[in-house]
């Protein structure tokens, strides 16, 4: 915990109603849960192999060059294109691959395998001709990315609310609850707590009988995804914060609220503002892929043209794995960004990966300058709990 008057904190993370609007998600699950009916397991491979080779950068499906660079090297292949890839397109898991690349009959069987997976993804019309990713294969992508990603992002249980939604805890009162932890005592109702207790013939409150406000958010936030793709975020790091994207927006825009894009390496390589278009949202996210450098300043200020000039509550939270690398002082540019920012009503949360004891000292700086959170991730996979977590805590 960060002390003085800032609201940053500093976090350890552990593994760990009716939708309208252009949240048009019945259309995206339907549309894949045809394919799951049909049990065309095909369809949802060749998704998945298409949205593991943006996460991987891969800008090239050419069959000779990636049989070229598998013969050569089964490491350094695997380092490029990432295990599960290798295994979609030759049909071999990574063991049995490695041990058996030797054999030249062997050889020949993943090179045709490799060659006839290819043709198929180009008869689909998911590859074109010069082997990239068509537009029909990127939304194939994004509704792969989505599904893997329902588990999360669609209510569940009996009250159809998943364990980590919370409440708003401003605005106007609406309705009450039980207190439990992580609530504020200036929002018991003592009347409401006294009568329960009388009704229970209790001589005394008890903790079990306090209850509270809940309230109802007042205005409507904007949130701006802000994502590190340089090339440490490669593979399945930048494939949980696509999916975590992917849980944000679907709950920022279930509470009307709207979720932008930034995605950065060198410099900033695909801006979306603040919107309720789902739809748009996801296929943005799958779109993302590794590039080089970090450049943390140029987010703060591509995010101020993005947001909307109105009375809306602004906040950018920043996944990232590293300090800023571009410029000659990356360091002191982002600061002064960020103050820049902050005098411009938007707040600032930091979330990193594994960052090391120079780049925490570093993200604790932005976060405090940014009135927000700083939140350090041990695993890529806790990123989907944490950015839905600093969500609520804008509230």
């Amino acid at each position: 915990m960060i002390t003085g008057d800032s609201r940053t904190e500093v976090k350890e993370i552990s593994k760990a109603e009716e939708i309208k609007g252009s949240l048009d998600f019945q259309h995206i699950e339907d549309k894949l849960m045809h394919s799951v009916l049909d049990n065309d397991k095909n369809t949802i491979e060749n998704g998945k192999l298409l949205n593991d080779s943006i996460s991987y950068g891969i800008g090239s499906f050419n069959p000779d060059i990636m049989f070229d660079n598998l013969t050569k090297s089964y490491s350094l292949a695997k380092q490029i294109y990432g295990e599960s890839i290798l295994r979609m397109l030759s049909g071999y898991d990574g063991g049995y691959l490695k041990k058996n690349l030797a054999i030249p009959e062997f050889r020949k069987e993943i090179k045709d395998n490799i060659s006839r997976k290819i043709s198929q993804l180009m008869d689909e019309g998911l590859i074109a001709g010069d082997y990239s990713i068509t537009e029909k294969g990127l939304e194939l992508a994004s509704l792969v990315l989505y599904f893997q990603e329902l588990d999360s992002v669609l209510p569940s249980g009996s009250i159809g609310q998943r364990f980590h939604e919370k409440p708003f805890l401003y605005g106007e009162k609406k309705g009450d609850s039980y207190f439990r932890k992580g609530k504020r005592y200036k929002d018991i109702d003592v009347k409401k707590s006294v009568r329960l207790a009388i009704r229970r013939r209790k001589s005394k409150i008890t903790a079990s009988d306090l209850k509270i406000f809940e309230r109802q958010s007042r205005g409507t936030l904007e949130i701006i995804y802000a994502l590190d793709a340089s090339g440490s975020m490669k593979g399945r790091k930048i494939d949980c914060c696509k999916r975590a994207g992917i849980s944000l927006a679907y709950r920022a825009i279930t509470n009307k609220d709207k979720v932008g894009i930034i995605v950065f390496g060198s410099d900033v390589k695909l801006s979306v503002e603040p919107t309720n278009d789902f739809t748009r949202l996801i296929k943005s996210i799958a779109s993302i892929k590794a590039s080089n450098e970090t450049d943390i300043a140029s987010i703060f200020h591509k995010a101020a043209s993005l947001f909307h000039k109105d009375m809306a509550t602004k906040h950018l939270v920043i996944i990232t794995d590293a300090m800023p690398t571009k410029g000659t002082s990356p360091e002191t540019n982002a600061i002064e960004e960020a103050s820049i920012a902050k005098n411009c009503g938007i707040t600032l949360s930091i979330i990193g990966i594994s960052l090391d004891a120079k780049g925490r000292e570093f993200a604790e700086k932005l976060a405090k300058i940014g009135g927000g959170h700083i939140y350090i991730a041990k695993d890529a996979e806790d990123i989907g709990a944490i950015v839905l977590e600093d969500y609520y805590s804008v509230y």
